[in-house]
């Protein structure tokens, strides 16, 4: 016989997880001693708060394509943990949380504090963790918690990918697994084997000959193409056509942005040039996009016109086709898939000169390769200075995470991504303080890389703790905080007498020493392009804390 636990670590380990991310609780506790004998194989991160973890493991799942394991105590892992799972569900990223009921040897019905039973006296984890996952299995018995596991595994593997859960009877977690056979267990491998349906070559031939008619053809590209064949095909086919390129907030940086064929990121906090661009378009191919409706600015007449314009739209959940705007043709297919094949199809190739004419026009009329120059008060900088010094500092193997506010919105709109894939944002609830853990995760994922982290002072005080994790794991990140001493994109936003926006001035870089990182605190452009040149030799995790104009807005960047 074996035990639950066992079984149930053997099984992360048929299943091919190589990290687990947690803040242990309980059943989670009483697991450790078998991560322990296996720990030269499954390597166990250990965070100082259930969303770091949660967020780890989520980024861990969007860079590897393989579901992150998060791991945490029921009340906890469904409550604070939350954040990474949400962002896991609406950005569709592969994720496996292990939780328990939290209920101390079977005591739930009796009100045991902390218990998720969904007793009387109790809270309800299933119901919680059924609202932001794409399956939940809730295991009453040893066997259950196996093939509860594999089922999990298999379901954020399979498209549309995203969270699943698994939920332990805590008192299960210990025991033996007795022998019986009409509930035989067998090996995972068989349960997640998966063969995605072959495109439509018919479809394909028929948005070949759309594409090639077109006059002004665009391609929205979004989440469906953020992987190395995505992207590889992606500049292939609109480099070869002159097919103008266009992304959601997700699939920005699926393409260099200085190429001739990039027209920026489409919004309200997007690029005027891409937003101009499939205004004036004919045809518009969308490939792995959903649509959501703030990036065709609430659905903006002046920039959708489907009685006009032709809509084709491809993505691997056919449910995503046809649901933000009607389209003339729909196709079921992996996004980077479909490029193969329309690869093999003639798409108005003496058209590209003209069609790139076009685009080069409306980036020289919307400014797109400008960035405006803004005033400051002395010793702060703007936002434009921290745009500026990471255009300068990115290099090909940089990695760059962002997380919320006006420091996001300046990066998304005016910064100029060159190596695609090396952005990293947060595309599903787009929370506060997620830009932190999702560094950590990026260097663990690669730990060849500089990763770069730009966040505001709210969120960074949310997550400031992840540095302890950084020092523990030695992941040396680069931390710009971008600290305005309030919660600059609220301010903006208000109207008449200011409220609940302002923070008293916070030492990051002080903080971040006494965690044994380093920290430096600048307020001129030259002090932090020095800052930035000397962390990225670093061996601890450096933050710097810029000083930002407190007036400094984000109204110029959507109108940029």
């Amino acid at each position: 016989m074996t035990t639950t636990k066992k079984a149930v670590v053997e099984t992360l380990l048929e299943c091919g997880v190589t990290h687990a991310f947690t803040l242990p609780g309980l059943g989670i506790t009483w697991m450790l001693d078998e991560f322990h004998e296996v720990r030269d194989k499954l390597r166990v991160v250990l965070t100082r708060s259930e969303q770091v973890a949660s967020v780890m493991a989520q980024v861990y799942g969007r860079l590897t394509g393989k579901p992150g394991v998060y791991m945490g105590q029921g009340p906890f892992a469904s409550t604070t943990g939350a954040f990474g799972i949400i962002e896991a569900y609406f950005a569709g990223t592969p994720m496996v949380v292990l939780t328990d009921t939290s209920c101390y040897d079977g005591f739930g019905m009796y009100g045991v504090y902390q218990t998720m039973t969904g007793d009387y006296g109790a809270a309800d984890i299933q119901a919680v963790m059924k609202t932001m996952t794409k399956f939940c299995a809730y295991a009453t018995e040893p066997h259950e918690a196996v093939y509860g596991l594999q089922l999990a595994y298999k379901h954020a593997s399979l498209p549309r990918t995203g969270p699943a859960a698994v939920i332990m009877k805590s008192p299960i977690i210990k025991r033996e697994i007795p022998e019986n056979a009409r509930v035989k267990l067998y090996p995972s491998k068989g349960y997640l084997q998966y063969c995605p349906p072959a495109v439509d070559k018919e479809a394909v031939a028929r948005v070949a000959q759309l594409v090639a008619k077109a006059t002004r053809p665009v391609i929205i590209a979004g989440n469906g193409l953020q992987n190395d064949a995505g992207r590889e095909r992606l500049a292939a086919v609109a480099g070869r056509a002159g097919i103008a390129v266009l992304t959601s907030y997700n699939g920005k940086g699926v393409i260099d942005e200085t190429s001739d064929i990039a027209a920026g990121m489409l919004g309200t906090w997007g690029s005027r040039t891409a937003n101009r661009c499939l205004e004036r378009a004919d045809l518009v191919l969308v490939l792995g996009s959903s649509l959501g409706p703030d990036y065709l600015r609430f659905r903006d007449e002046k920039m959708i016109n489907p009685a006009q314009q032709t809509w084709v739209q491809v993505d691997v959940d056919p449910r995503n086709a046809g649901w933000v705007v009607p389209v003339n043709e729909a196709v079921t297919a992996d996004a980077a898939e479909f490029l193969r094949e329309l690869a093999e199809h003639e798409l108005g190739e003496s058209q590209r000169q003209s069609r790139i004419r076009h685009l080069t026009g409306l980036k020289e009329e919307y400014g797109y390769n400008s960035l405006p120059e803004l005033p400051v008060a002395e010793g702060t900088l703007h936002y434009t200075h921290i745009i500026r010094a990471l255009d300068q500092t990115l290099t090909p193997d940089s990695m760059l995470t962002l997380d919320a506010g006006n420091n996001r919105i300046w990066a998304t709109s005016a910064l100029r991504i060159k190596t695609p894939g090396q952005l990293v944002v947060p595309g599903g609830v787009g929370g506060m303080g997620w830009g932190l853990p999702a560094a950590a995760a990026t260097k663990l994922v690669y730990p060849e890389r500089h990763v770069i982290s730009l966040i505001g002072d709210g969120g960074a005080a949310m997550t400031f703790t992840t540095l302890a994790t950084c020092v523990q794991e030695n992941l040396p990140i680069t931390v710009i905080v971008a600290n305005n001493h309030g919660l600059g994109m609220v301010r903006d936003n208000m109207k008449g007498r200011r409220i609940a926006v302002d923070f008293s001035d916070t030492d990051f870089a002080m903080m971040a020493r006494g965690m044994g990182c380093h920290g430096v605190r600048v307020n001129t452009y030259e002090g932090l392009l020095k800052a930035l040149e000397e962390a990225r030799t670093a061996t601890v995790p450096t933050v710097i804390d810029v000083n930002v104009d407190t007036a400094a807005s984000h109204v110029p960047a959507s109108d940029y």
